[in-house]
């Protein structure tokens, strides 16, 4: 199921919690050697994750995390704003209408239902909290899951090449996208119509229809 949690929820959920920072870790450092990093208990966590950024979390029938994602308003601080404005040409993108949208993670056996899964939750909070775009920097192994699943980016700019390649993305939120989105992760508009709500109660999820 999809759950949407801000940071101080997350204590609520140990399982969850403890094994999304690790499937993190796992993800980033272990397997694309990114430069993170990983505290005494194994977990990935940066400075954006003490802002209460909100998470987009597939959550197993075990209580573990099986895949999840990250939004922040651009109109704070960002990962594209701080450490990526060369590839918006110096200029930072704010709007309270548009979100940073970091941290994808899938952990071990996601596979294209769960990222379709994750993406149509991005969908969801799109809509519903009545946003134009969600703005991404993402690599280039990225590119064909997007691309896969139906959803890819306007490219702002690019650094590298090949593999290493990192870019700045935005993303367009529709009522289509969504559609494209539930077909492809096997779930009815109810259902993440209901998850959604459970979190931000039935108002915000009737924003979304």
């Amino acid at each position: 199921m999809l759950r949407y949690l801000h940071t101080k929820d997350l204590h609520a959920y140990p399982k969850l919690h403890r094994s999304m920072f690790k499937d993190r870790a796992a993800q980033f450092r272990t397997r694309l050697g990114w430069d993170v990093h990983v505290n005494e208990r194994g977990e990935e966590q940066d400075a954006y994750d003490a802002l209460n950024p909100l998470y987009v979390i597939w959550e197993n029938r075990d209580g573990s995390h099986g895949g999840s994602l990250r939004f922040l308003p651009t109109t704070g601080p960002t990962m594209a704003k701080d450490h990526f404005l060369d590839l918006t040409d110096g200029r930072p993108v704010e709007s309270p209408r548009i979100w940073e949208c970091t941290r994808f993670c899938l952990g071990a056996g996601g596979g294209s239902r769960v990222s379709a899964a994750l993406l149509l939750g991005g969908a969801e909070v799109g809509l519903g909290f009545g946003l134009s775009h969600a703005l991404g920097v993402f690599d280039a192994r990225m590119v064909r899951i997007y691309r896969r699943l139906g959803w890819g980016p306007i490219i702002l700019g690019v650094r590298g090449t090949g593999a290493g390649a990192i870019s700045v993305g935005l993303w367009k939120f529709s009522r289509k996208t969504r559609a494209r989105l539930l077909l492809k992760a096997g779930l009815s508009e109810e259902l993440s119509r209901h998850w959604f709500q459970r979190s931000f109660g039935r108002q915000a999820a009737l924003q979304a229809i």
